[in-house]
């Protein structure tokens, strides 16, 4: 399990962006499994919707990118770059993600050429799909 602190060492992103809270496990360059608890005073949720809170999409997507780069950012050769969006395919959302919810997400790296890679993304709350695509990216320095 990494915490926040572990998590930061591998990837970029800081607060308020940093959209992961823990990692249950990763296997470099293969796959990652992380969790996001969405809490009522996210910064997003003043505009995205008062009176009714829904975590917008980009958000979520954002989010498995962020743990497909756990995934890909942690192999040896990757240590200190960036993973970069290249394509969001096929991308579906299937249910709100609200505060109080507990945001799983899964990434599992299906191709890789030289420093561009997808990722098959599955966010699930209460192992209920709330989204569900594929994540083009490129690592770059």
């Amino acid at each position: 399990m990494l915490n926040k602190e572990q998590i930061k060492e591998i990837i970029p992103q800081r607060e308020p962006f940093l959209m992961i809270d823990e990692v249950e496990e990763y296997k470099p360059g293969e796959s990652a499994i992380a969790y996001k608890e969405v809490k009522e005073e996210e910064w997003y949720f003043k505009g995205h919707f008062p009176g009714n809170p829904i975590m917008p999409g980009v958000l979520i997507a954002e989010s498995l990118a962020q743990t497909g780069a756990v995934a890909i950012l942690s192999l040896e050769e990757n240590k200190g770059k960036n993973a970069l969006f290249g394509g969001i395919d096929k991308m579906k959302f299937k249910k709100m993600v609200v505060p109080g919810d507990k945001l799983k997400l899964e990434v599992k790296i299906i191709k890789k050429k030289g420093p561009i890679g997808v990722g098959e993304a599955i966010a699930t709350v209460e192992d209920k799909i709330v989204a569900k695509g594929e994540l083009t990216f490129a690592v770059v320095e």
